[in-house]
C-alpha cells in the first residue's frame, strides 16, 4: 500500500474522530474553566486576601532599562495555572465517574438466562434418567 493509502485508513478510523472531537471540546472546554478561575473564583478569594490579584505576584530578577523590559518571575499566573488544572481534573474525574455509574447500571440489569440449546436439554433429561435407575 502506498503512504496515502495507509494514511487514509488510519484518518478514517473512529479512534482519530473521535480524538479531534475530544480535542476541540477540551480545547473550549479549557477556555470556560480559565473564564471561571480568573473572573470568578480568583476575585473573592483574592478580596478573602485583602484585595490581591494573584496575576500581580512576580519577582523581579532584573528592572527595565530603556527599551529592555523587566526580567520576572510572575509566579502568580503560575498558581492560577495550578488552580486552572485541579478544576479542570476535577470536572474530568466528575465525568467520568458519572459516566462509570451509567455503564454499571446498564451492566447490572438482570438478564434472563438464555434457554439452554436442545442438546443441553437432551443431556440434562439424560442425565436425570440415568439419575432415576
Amino acid at each position: 500500500m502506498s503512504l496515502l493509502a495507509d494514511f487514509k485508513k488510519f484518518a478514517m478510523r473512529g479512534n482519530v474522530l473521535d480524538l479531534a472531537v475530544a480535542v476541540v471540546i477540551g480545547a473550549a472546554f479549557g477556555k470556560i474553566v480559565t473564564s471561571f478561575v480568573n473572573d470568578v473564583l480568583m476575585p473573592p478569594i483574592g478580596l478573602l486576601l485583602g484585595g490581591i490579584d494573584f496575576t500581580d505576584f512576580i519577582i523581579t530578577l532584573k528592572d527595565a532599562t530603556g527599551e529592555a523590559a523587566a526580567v520576572t518571575v510572575n509566579y502568580g499566573v503560575f498558581i492560577q495555572h495550578i488552580v486552572d488544572f485541579t478544576i479542570v481534573a476535577f470536572s474530568v474525574f466528575m465525568v467520568i465517574k458519572a459516566f462509570e455509574r451509567m455503564k454499571k447500571k446498564e451492566v447490572e440489569k438482570p438478564s434472563v438466562p438464555p434457554k439452554p440449546s436442545a442438546e443441553e436439554a437432551l443431556l440434562t433429561e439424560i442425565r436425570d434418567l440415568l439419575k432415576a435407575k
